[in-house]
């Protein structure tokens, strides 16, 4: 039965391992590349906005101005997991694909990151 609930919740955690869906080319960001997005906002092609704060600091803001608040840490696989203030949680890979940053989600959509 503890084997049970042990699985159950590393299969809720946002650090389980994902399965990237990477295409031919797409280059995983560095460390230090990871490490830099503190202090950054990035902006996507639906003017959502991912602030990524000194501290760990995370929120979201959407085209329409709402924004949803939490945390963020990197994970071991070069990932960024979000833990949200309403209990929700994910993890995004960034890579680069040629010079264009690309977030891709756990399911495989990809969203492209607007140049600064």
């Amino acid at each position: 039965m503890s084997r049970i609930l042990i699985l159950g919740v590393l299969a809720a955690s946002p650090v389980w391992a994902a399965e990237w869906h990477m295409k031919p080319g797409d280059v995983p960001l560095t460390p230090a590349e990871l490490d830099a997005l503190a202090g950054r906002t990035l902006t996507f092609y639906d003017d959502g906005q991912s602030k990524y704060s000194a501290g760990g600091a995370y929120s979201y803001t959407y085209a329409s101005g709402e924004s949803a608040f939490g945390t963020y840490s990197i994970a071991e696989d070069g990932s960024i997991c979000i833990q949200y203030r309403n209990g929700f949680s994910r993890c995004d890979l960034y890579v680069y694909s040629g010079e264009r940053l690309i977030l891709i989600d756990q399911k495989g959509d990809r969203y492209p990151v607007r140049p600064e």
